[in-house]
This record gives structure tokens, sequence and C-alpha cells, in this order.
């Protein structure tokens, strides 16, 4: 299996955990919204998934090279979570 399906295929494992997990964190994120000063639960729930996904991903591709992704790694990267915005966008908002 070549790096990039490998890195593709850990995006969307990512993505199908975290995405399963949308109802408890709207709920949790709902319920201590004030504590964090959050006005858009679900944008917030957005950040939180794209962030979690660009993180695992650039942490995984460390650990397969062994060193930090190169400046072109990390835009590959980017642009796979990228790609899978209007599916996020849809589990969060229906």
């Amino acid at each position: 299996m070549s790096e990039d399906s490998q890195l593709e295929e850990l995006i969307n494992m990512t993505l199908e955990g975290t995405l399963t997990a949308i109802p408890n964190y709207i709920q949790d994120i709902e319920q201590n919204k004030t504590i964090m000063k959050v006005e858009n639960v679900k944008e917030f729930v957005f950040g939180v998934i794209i962030g979690m996904s660009l993180g695992m991903a650039t942490t995984a591709l460390a650990s397969i090279r062994e060193g930090e992704p190169s400046i072109e790694d990390q835009m590959k990267i980017r642009d796979m979570v990228y790609a899978k915005i209007p599916q996020i966008r849809e589990r969060i908002y229906s």
C-alpha cells in the first residue's frame, strides 16, 4: 500500500471516529459553552474535527517517515482533509 493510500485511509478512519461522536461533542460543548465562551457550537465542533484530522494525519505521517513531514507533505494532508469538508459539514448540520 502506498504512503498516500495509507494516509488517506488514516484520514478516513479518523473522520469516521470523530463524525460518529458529533452528537456527544455537540451535547458536551452546549452544556459548557458559557465556560468555554463558545458562540456557535456546530462551528466549534467543525473546527475540532478538522483539527483532529489534520493533527492525527500529520502525526501518523511523521511516524511512518520517522521524521517531521515537509511543508509539501503538510499541504497534501491539508488538501486530503479539506476534500472531506462537504461530508463533515453534512454530518454536523444534518
